[in-house]
């Protein structure tokens, strides 16, 4: 059997395992209601959503929606640059979300117990 003929069957066998996986992992997904998170901006996310909401005194009352703020952890994009990653033990990220054609960023103090939601403001 020469070696194109093996790295044929090897090839053939690979997709049949990826393509195995993918509805397995994603089966599994479905039932268990997780989800795999590997970048940053994901992993902080997820971690954000897990813990309670506290709201600031500096957040505007018209803000102080839980809905609102959820859809900012569920798919905002974190500042990386301008966050405090490094600090203790509360960490500052900034994330920016598009909402009704206009860009706006919330503040929020990831701290062990719980998650402070500082501000939101409109960026211009």
């Amino acid at each position: 059997m020469g070696f194109l003929r093996r790295l044929g069957w090897y090839l053939v066998g690979l997709a049949i395992g990826i393509i195995f996986l993918v509805f397995f992992f994603k089966k599994k997904a479905d039932e268990t209601d997780t989800e795999f998170c590997y970048f940053p901006n994901c992993r902080v996310l997820k971690d954000l959503r897990s813990k309670p909401l506290v709201f600031g005194d500096q957040l505007e009352e018209k803000f102080r929606d839980t809905l609102l703020i959820q859809s900012f952890l569920l798919d905002g994009d974190i500042d990386f640059g301008r966050s405090d990653t490094k600090s203790e033990p509360c960490k500052t990220y900034y994330i920016e979300k598009e909402w009704e054609a206009m860009s706006y960023m919330l503040t929020a103090q990831s701290c062990p117990e719980n998650v402070v939601v500082q501000a939101i403001v409109m960026l211009e």
